[in-house]
């Protein structure tokens, strides 16, 4: 491994993850293994343009792979998307002899990257990290598996209030370009149906659906909506729609909303967390840049940003015949 790169920075932007911490210490653990200096940059781009940095080593990241969120902080910038701003960041590394950066975080802090590097032949390395699962280029997303788990256990509890009242239940779920987490977790808790924004069925099929379903037997459904979902109606409307063209049904609307990006990661985002904090230093270190370090078939690869960033959207069509199947 020829190592010409004397210090890393990691920085985490956008909106938090779970596993984000358990990738900054992977990455710190990986420089301190390979001595490498590494310097936490508080608070994404804006903490870089002001120089908000802090040495880091092997113990200054104990006990936070069990965490949720990010202790470097988080933050959208948009001075950095600028010229000017990116000049203020360089010059902050410059100055803290920074040589290159470990980036995590989605599509915006990847597109700050490119940029950034391209502009002053910076080493750049991301990391994906959001929850909706939406980054091309690898299998999964940090973030993504915990939120999963919590939607799943949040629409179980649910559930029983519905079986309990005979009642038709919305539950809105992240994803505003991808419906990873309703389709997943809609499957996973048995939904009755699922709207996601890869999709434009109408609101007739979920009607629909919901007469199979009482003509079938049952009693109480679940209906599990993404943000970002093409029937061009909240969840509210949808839900006020259903409650016009379908009578017999007593309605409500749960929105979980932020609770998504919350909580202790699960064990697989703590494991991928520690892979690709890993392969982030060990590709700077090799001379790479500009490459996201991801899992495809349970093989660590690294994919350039700007596939990353533009590369076509997942979505598993055999997962939406599977739910159509079992939720009759």
């Amino acid at each position: 491994m020829a190592n010409t790169i004397k210090k890393i920075g990691v920085l985490t932007s956008g909106g938090d993850a779970p596993g984000m911490n358990a990738a900054i210490r992977a990455v710190v653990r990986a420089c301190s293994f390979y001595n490498v200096d590494c310097v936490g940059i508080y608070r994404g781009y804006q903490g870089l343009m002001e120089g908000d940095f802090e040495e880091l080593n092997a113990r200054s990241v104990r006990n936070i792979i069990n965490k949720g969120g990010t202790f470097l902080k988080s933050a959208r910038s948009m001075e950095f998307k600028t010229i000017e701003g990116r000049k203020k960041a360089y010059e902050q590394l410059t100055k803290n002899n920074i040589d290159a950066l470990v980036v995590i975080g989605g599509d915006g802090t990847f597109t700050g990257g490119v940029y950034f590097s391209q502009e002053f032949d910076l080493p750049i390395v991301g990391i994906p990290a959001t929850i909706d699962n939406d980054i091309s280029g690898t299998d999964f997303t940090l973030g993504y598996d915990t939120a999963l788990n919590t939607v799943v256990d949040a629409i179980d509890k649910i559930r029983d209030t519905a079986s309990s009242h005979n009642r038709l239940f919305f539950i809105e779920v992240m994803g505003r370009d991808a419906g990873d987490i309703a389709l997943n977790s809609g499957i996973g808790a048995g939904a009755e149906e699922i709207l996601i924004p890869e999709e434009d069925e109408g609101v007739e099929r979920m009607l629909e659906s919901l007469r199979k379903s009482k003509m079938s037997g049952k009693l109480s459904s679940i209906i599990v909506v993404a943000e970002g979902e093409k029937s061009g109606k909240n969840i509210f409307q949808l839900a006020e729609y259903v409650e016009e063209h379908l009578e017999g049904y007593d309605i409500r609307v749960s929105v979980l909303g932020h609770i998504q990006r919350g909580g202790r990661p699960s064990c697989f985002d703590r494991v991928l967390a520690s892979k690709l904090g890993v392969g982030a230093v060990e590709a700077l270190l090799d001379g790479d840049s500009k490459v996201m370090i991801g899992l495809s078939h349970q093989h660590v690869v690294r994919v350039p940003l700007t596939v990353a960033i533009n590369g076509e959207a997942k979505y598993d069509k055999e997962l939406r015949r599977v739910a159509d199947i079992t939720s009759v």
